[in-house]
């Protein structure tokens, strides 16, 4: 049932092979930033 689901349905199969990456990228990223915010020491201040 799965292969059958899988094979080809105009297309959506193919949109999410390609969101769900870049969306877990994005989320990966927002965690990264969030966790990175405190932790800058006044970087972006110097020129």
């Amino acid at each position: 049932m799965t292969a059958a689901l899988l094979a080809h349905q105009g297309g959506w199969d193919e949109v999410l092979m390609v969101l769900v990456p870049i969306g877990i990228f994005a989320l990966l990223l927002k965690v990264a930033n969030s966790r990175a915010g405190g932790a800058g020491g006044g970087r972006r201040d110097r020129r």
